[in-house]
């Protein structure tokens, strides 16, 4: 166990012996999560709850059975757009992370997410071998929303704990909603600026022609199911359709 282990294990036990509602975010990759993050802390503790903030890494499955989740989703080709500019910049300018070795070769073969995104059903079969090494490769990319919520089974296992399932499309509205659920300050808003939010900056060429965006969809057609799912569980979950 590192010693951030050890912090977080202590803080969430304390938080247990007051008698605190233990509320976790899990922060999904390309959804807002940087904004959240921001705008929540400051009040990550009240009487009747302690929000433990959490990075990429941290799943529904590490949460205890009996507290409680929120987190965010996101329209899988948006997130695929936001999350190939994100580390081709190198998630500059909010930090700064080196590409990996696949990364460094994907963004010497693809220029554009429409570049790899077409790819992915070339003709030629190493240029569609390259384009899925890509995908496989790119942080952001490569995640599916199942490295969060681990398997549908699961998922529909922990409905009671979760109190709310957002969208990066509807951010705003689902923070007023998760203020009201727990109780947090109404002063509380998401930063305004693109480097807080760790927002895409707006002039970068996110065109997609018919065939990539199919190629997109079948390639996170898990994520959309997913979607599918929290739809049809929206009222229990508090899902932002």
């Amino acid at each position: 166990m590192t010693w951030n282990q050890v912090k977080r294990f202590l803080k969430m036990s304390l938080a247990k012996l007051k008698g605190k509602k233990r509320i976790h975010f899990l922060h999904v990759g390309k959804t807002g999560g940087t904004a959240v993050k921001t705008a929540l802390r400051g009040n990550l503790v009240s009487k009747k709850h302690r929000i433990f903030l959490h990075s990429h890494e941290y799943s529904l499955r590490d949460v205890p059975q009996g507290d409680k989740v929120f987190f965010f989703l996101r329209d899988p080709v948006s997130r695929f757009l936001s999350g190939f500019y994100s580390r081709k910049r190198k998630g500059q300018p909010r930090y700064f992370y080196p590409w990996n070795e696949g990364e460094e070769k994907a963004f010497n073969l693809f220029e554009t997410p429409n570049d790899l995104a077409m790819s992915l059903s070339d003709d030629n079969t190493q240029k569609q071998k390259d384009a899925r090494d890509a995908m496989k490769s790119i942080s952001h990319v490569k995640d599916f929303y199942s490295k969060w919520y681990n398997n549908k089974s699961y998922f529909t296992s922990r409905l009671s704990d979760i109190i709310l399932v957002g969208r990066q499309e509807t951010l705003n509205q689902d923070i007023s909603r998760l203020k009201r659920i727990i109780d947090l300050p109404a002063s509380i808003s998401l930063p305004s600026k693109e480097k807080k939010a760790h927002r895409s900056p707006s002039h970068l060429d996110k065109d997609l022609n018919e065939e990539a965006i199919r190629n997109l969809k079948d390639w996170y057609a898990s994520d959309y199911d997913f979607l599918e799912l929290c739809a049809t569980h929206a009222d229990q979950i508090n899902y932002s359709r």
